[in-house]
């Protein structure tokens, strides 16, 4: 059994507009949404043995949140430059590298690629994958080249705004 837990950055400013797209910063209403989703992680006991993260800065910090939280290596966090430019299409080849010893890969990056990507596996689609937004898919496979075959299902769909509300 392989899972993929896909995450969405958080929230970012637009504050600094002679910041690239790239360099936002994570804003403090996004920080607390992504701790709200580390807390149901940990509450939940979910593992992670991979974070692919794509290069902006919103993304990476957002990364590194859930993985001090985790009490994943934030120097194990691997960054990909291609997660920024995918597409929902080509947005599954970052799991094809991927050691089969390792069984949960977390990919954090950027809509509208990830909405895309989740839904490809949801029955109830989403029409956006929200900041801090996670979606957790199981694919029944040993190998992370047989994704696209294997049978799957989806285990959750967790956004802060649900967390609040069963707080």
């Amino acid at each position: 059994m392989k899972t993929i837990y896909i995450l969405r950055h958080a929230k970012s400013s637009w504050e600094f507009p002679f910041l690239s797209d790239e360099e936002r910063p994570l804003i403090d209403k996004g920080i607390k949404r992504t701790r709200l989703i580390s807390k149901y992680l940990t509450e939940k006991k979910i593992r992670i043995d991979l974070i692919l993260s794509s290069h902006a800065v919103r993304a990476y910090d957002t990364a590194k949140i859930v993985a001090a939280a985790l009490g994943y290596p934030i120097g194990k966090i691997q960054i990909s430059k291609t997660i920024y430019h995918s597409n929902e299409e080509n947005l599954i080849d970052q799991f094809y590298e991927i050691s089969d010893e390792i069984r949960s890969v977390m990919l954090v990056g950027h809509n509208p690629a990830l909405t895309g990507f989740v839904n490809r596996y949801l029955d109830q689609k989403t029409d956006w994958l929200p900041t801090s937004g996670l979606v957790s898919i199981s694919f029944d496979t040993e190998k992370w080249t047989n994704l696209y075959l294997a049978k799957y299902h989806p285990d959750f769909i967790i956004t802060p705004s649900n967390l609040k509300k069963k707080d």
